[in-house]
């Protein structure tokens, strides 16, 4: 899952990376070709160039490329690509008023943005067949599991599988209808052997053919059946791993609503993404958000504002500056920060500990060293009078000198300035059993502060009670994101700085 996010994050900063290429490719056969510019002033041309391509990122900010989506049509591009030209042009003719330079650009900016728009139309159409190449070679794909046997349910797999653009690889299903598989869970027969599926036994992916409204069942197209939902249900009770992929569809009877509700807890613990496809929504014990996968509404568990490009392209960027921010006069520091840590405390002048990252991966995260070296620092949280540190590691705990290299992992992209606390693997593993949504934080990426810890859940947790509302908190922070949000959370932190905070030890 992670290398998919990374390869869909190396798609969408390339599509963009080509966009403004195109842009100022625009620009310069204009500028060369055109007599009316001959007439400008220096440096205008130059002013219109910087005003161009600033309001581009504005544009790409509020419009951001939907190419490298999976469930996202035709239409929508284009609706995109025409908000982003249109946005573009009034953007640009404001700031060039604004600067008052008294150029003649109202007909220069709609000819150039009009070239950028057809030329834009094109590119996509091009980005759109070299994204649908590379996914029918089997890359960057995303593994679904289906469950259930309903007809809304064999048109979703249709979809999935007509589309390759969409990159989607179905393993099989769960149902607690089909009773011809043999002891491994997969179809001894294939009951109608003229319809082309999806891995056709040479490893390569084939489109379904047939009439959409033929009442074709998953057995018809020749899918592997897992197993029943019974067994599935059973293997989850057993704390073992159920094969689900990324991504698992799940289409069942509102009284099945306990049934589902399991199912999503699974896959919040596994940090796979849960979608429903209704035969009904209502009373199913779900608090769900709406989407569509073109006709047919899907509801999901969670809605996160940082899977939209635009918004990750705004928190990248504020992770960075303010990371320099801090970090560049906090540096000169770091000596006497190493020499203290060196004359009380023998040993290296960074701690560093696998800690779960987002989509719950591992990395490692950075700080100076507050205790003594001792076996037990990957199992035991920090108490308030831990014998473990020695006198200027209490200090900088309690003023957080301490995490400073973390700036650091966020200017890697290990971490974020504000997000959710990362937790030690023993605790992931821990609390992941107690709590039922713990894992659900990992759907975004750790922070150096976040909600939990502004709003009273700051460190040690003693009781179960006070890791179930630092996670409530966290999701809420995942859920209501925004820059603004994050702005503030800093600030609040900030503060805690300069006020003494008791449980900061």
């Amino acid at each position: 899952m992670r290398s998919n996010n990374q390869t869909n994050a190396f798609v969408q900063k390339s599509v963009i990376a080509g966009d403004f290429i195109v842009f100022n490719l625009i620009l310069g056969v204009f500028a060369l070709n055109h007599w009316r510019i001959e007439a400008w002033e220096e440096n205008q041309l130059e002013v219109f160039g910087l005003v161009g391509n600033l309001a581009l990122v504005i544009s790409q900010l509020r419009f951001s490329p939907t190419i490298h989506q999976r469930v996202v049509g035709a239409g929508d591009i284009l609706r995109r690509i025409m908000g982003m030209t249109i946005l573009q042009a009034i953007v640009g003719y404001l700031l060039l008023k604004i600067v008052d330079y008294n150029l003649p650009v109202g007909w220069l900016i709609w000819e150039i943005n009009t070239v950028f728009f057809v030329s834009m139309v094109f590119k996509r159409m091009i980005e759109r067949q070299l994204i649908r190449f590379f996914r029918e070679a089997g890359r960057n794909t995303r593994m679904v599991t289906l469950v259930g046997s309903d007809t809304e349910l064999v048109n979703i797999y249709r979809k999935l599988m007509n589309d390759a653009t969409l990159g989607y690889r179905v393993i099989g299903y769960y149902d607690n209808l089909n009773p011809n598989v043999n002891g491994n869970g997969n179809l001894n027969v294939n009951p109608n052997p003229n319809v082309n599926v999806n891995g056709n036994g040479n490893g390569n992916r084939e489109t379904i053919s047939g009439n959409p409204d033929d009442n074709l069942t998953f057995e018809d197209y020749g899918l592997r059946r897992l197993g029943s939902i019974d067994d599935m249900l059973a293997a989850m009770a057993r704390h073992e791993d159920v094969q689900l992929g990324d991504e698992v569809y799940v289409c069942l009877s509102r009284r099945d609503g306990d049934v589902i509700k399991k199912i999503s807890r699974y896959c919040d613990y596994k940090v796979v993404r849960f979608f429903y496809v209704p035969v009904s929504v209502e009373s199913i014990g779900l608090n769900l958000k709406r989407e569509l996968m073109d006709d047919i509404e899907i509801y999901t568990t969670y809605e996160i504002p940082l899977q939209n490009l635009g918004n990750r392209m705004i928190k990248r960027a504020f992770d960075i500056v303010a990371s320099l921010i801090f970090l560049i006069p906090t540096a000169l520091m770091f000596p006497f920060i190493w020499l203290i840590i060196k004359i009380q405390s023998p040993g290296p002048i960074f701690f560093k500990q696998a800690r779960t990252g987002i989509d719950g991966k591992t990395f490692m995260l950075l700080k100076f060293r507050s205790m003594h070296v001792n076996k037990d620092a990957d199992r035991l949280q920090a108490t308030k009078d831990d014998p473990r540190k020695f006198p200027f590691g209490n200090f900088m705990r309690k003023s957080n000198i301490d995490e400073l290299p973390q700036f650091l992992n966020v200017l890697k992209g290990d971490m974020s300035f504000v997000g959710p606390r990362p937790h030690m693997l023993a605790h992931t593993e821990q609390y992941s059993a107690l709590i039922t949504k713990y894992m659900v934080r990992h759907f975004v990426k750790p922070g150096l502060t976040g909600w939990a810890q502004v709003t009273g859940f700051r460190g040690e947790t003693k009781e179960l009670w006070q890791m179930e509302g630092r996670v409530k908190r966290d999701i809420w922070y995942m859920e209501h994101w925004s820059i603004w949000l994050d702005i503030r959370i800093v600030w609040l932190t900030v503060k805690t700085i300069f006020i003494h905070d008791e449980h900061a030890y």
